[in-house]
């Protein structure tokens, strides 16, 4: 029995949401870049650094969705949706990649004072820092809807990227606040964006690896598959659940015990029961292989 889930609908909104992402992120970097340029603001030209990174790594996830939902094949079987993990795994490092060039040109500005910023970038930061939660709040739960790490992980860049601008803000008003000697702040602010940048890398990284090496899934969901196989009154009990995560869609194994005197067709049969049982109680589930064991 073939799963509820339709692959192509569920890339489809992930490809639309990821657009969206990448066409407000390059406006922003422009407008960002300008305004750190003409405004003597390295915090602000460190944050149109980040939202650059914005825009590569939405293109790297775009191209990473549409591999992901590629028909298994000969040298495939189990699909193509370890497509999503890379690409999140490459936005981890390109966030991280971004930092350090941050950290790296910001020491440089510390030992080098530069102008005090211009007032007009704190409106440009106020307007950024909104349009980037409400883009991550959006993401984000299209990232939830569709079971996508990748999604999520993109979610989390923007989050990175309203964050850095809001360390921006802040150090801008303290250099403009404190007068001549007060520059500096603007550059200390970018290294604490920085900062924050590599922990959500960490963040998106981390589950990326796990997903990659087929790292155990949460105990929650092992326990609900066990609960609905054993509520098929054949099945004795559950002797072993495993689970992988390919993508957005989950791969099962189980061994059930049964009774020992059943015919082949009859435990083929009970097999067929616990397997429509899953996929139809759990939509991310797409394919379930069980093995008989007599109880």
């Amino acid at each position: 029995m073939k799963s509820k889930r339709n692959p192509n609908a569920i890339s489809e909104k992930g490809l639309k949401t990821t657009l969206i992402g990448i066409v407000v992120s390059a406006l922003l970097a422009i407008v960002k870049a300008l305004g750190g340029i003409f405004g003597h603001s390295y915090a602000l030209i460190a944050d149109a650094i980040e939202s650059g990174t914005d825009v590569v790594t939405s293109a790297m996830l775009w191209v990473g969705l549409r591999w992901s939902t590629r028909p298994a094949d000969e040298n495939h079987p189990y699909g193509h949706g370890k497509a999503e993990a890379l690409v999140a795994l490459g936005i981890s490092l390109a966030l991280v990649g971004a930092a350090f060039i941050i950290i790296k040109d910001s020491i440089s500005h510390i030992q080098n004072p530069h102008k005090t910023p211009a007032p007009y970038t704190l409106i440009i930061l106020v307007v950024v820092v909104i349009i980037k939660e409400l883009l991550y709040r959006f993401v984000l739960k299209t990232g939830k809807e569709i079971q996508s790490g990748a999604v999520k992980a993109d979610a989390f860049h923007h989050r990175s990227d309203a964050i850095t601008s809001l360390a921006a803000f802040i150090g801008i008003s303290i250099a403009l606040w404190g007068g001549e000697g007060y520059e500096v702040a603007d550059d200390y602010a970018a290294l604490i964006a920085a900062a924050f940048i590599i922990y959500n890398a960490y963040k998106i990284g981390r589950p990326a690896i796990g997903e990659l090496l087929d790292e155990a899934l949460e105990p929650e969901f092992h326990k609900e598959i066990i609960l609905l196989a054993e509520q098929i009154p054949e099945v004795q009990r559950v002797e072993q659940c495993h689970a992988r995560k390919m993508g957005s869609a989950y791969h099962v194994d189980l061994h059930i015990w049964v009774d020992g005197e059943l015919s082949v067709e009859k435990g083929h049969q009970i097999a067929h029961k616990v397997k429509d049982r899953l996929i139809e109680s759990i939509s991310q589930i797409i394919d379930v292989h069980i093995h008989i064991e007599p109880g």
